[in-house]
């Protein structure tokens, strides 16, 4: 018994600090790696994602955000959005510099300022590269359970359920801390203001009993939108008038039955 748990703790051992390394790496992963990553995944959502004047619309929307980001975080960066016309009322970074959109998630939002914001937030993982931290961390867990119970020769398929489990992980809270406070730096340069920063959060608080995608992956809209009010007081930010969706963003249709 005593040396099942010494052989215990020093596996655990090894993973954390292996963990702490996966965590400082991720600097060193060229955007081109992470690029062929999304291979793994990409084509799912390319299928759900058929071209669209709302997806055009999503990707000029972003690419205005790209000129107020910081040079060195986009660098060599082919930002993309994935607009996806499903009821789900979810949104999500995925390896590669996608941005996934749903339906649901837009027939929530009311004026172009509250999508900039979420847009702005998902960009805010890409900076922090925190989808290569979940990716490398599920990889080292999986690939540590395969050599301990013999089945490292499917290393392969261990490296593709490492990046698919990214698409629906949930991100820690100091992770969506930072992105919030990356987007909410975004939506300042961008409009000189930081009008709706919190509406759309707030308006999940309000319709928390409903089973939605984006309560499950995301922090508790209570808490996101105390803390960041907290943040446009003390950072002195102002308010002004909010911009209307583009035309091609609004009365959407999903083809959910």
């Amino acid at each position: 018994m005593t040396i099942l748990a010494i052989f215990v703790g020093f596996i655990t051992v090894i993973i954390y600090i292996i963990w702490l390394l996966v965590s400082n790496l991720v600097w060193l992963i060229p955007p081109q790696i992470e690029q062929q990553l999304t291979a793994v995944i990409t084509p799912a959502y390319e299928q759900l994602a058929q071209p669209s004047s709302a997806q055009d619309s999503l990707n000029q929307l972003l690419d205005r955000l790209e000129t107020q980001l910081p040079v060195a975080k986009h660098t060599k960066r082919n930002y993309r959005v994935f607009y996806v016309p499903q009821n789900t009322v979810n949104g999500l970074a995925l390896p590669g510099d996608i941005i996934v959109v749903y339906v649901g998630l837009l027939s929530q939002v009311k004026s172009e300022n509250e999508l900039m914001m979420i847009l702005r937030h998902e960009l805010g993982h890409f900076a922090n590269r925190d989808h290569l931290r979940g990716i490398g961390q599920a990889l080292l867990l999986k690939f540590t359970l395969a050599a301990i119970f013999g089945d490292i020769g499917r290393l392969s398929g261990i490296i593709a359920s490492a990046v698919e489990s990214v698409s629906s992980a949930q991100y820690s809270q100091a992770q969506e801390r930072q992105a919030d406070d990356f987007g909410l730096m975004l939506l300042q340069a961008t409009y000189q203001h930081v009008a709706s920063a919190t509406d759309f959060f707030a308006r999940l608080n309000r319709q928390s009993g409903m089973d939605f995608a984006f309560l499950a992956s995301h922090p508790s809209p209570r808490n996101r939108v105390d803390r960041l009010n907290r943040l446009i007081k003390e950072r002195l930010y102002r308010m002004d008038k909010t911009n209307p969706l583009p035309a091609a963003l609004t009365n959407l249709e999903s083809l959910d039955p």
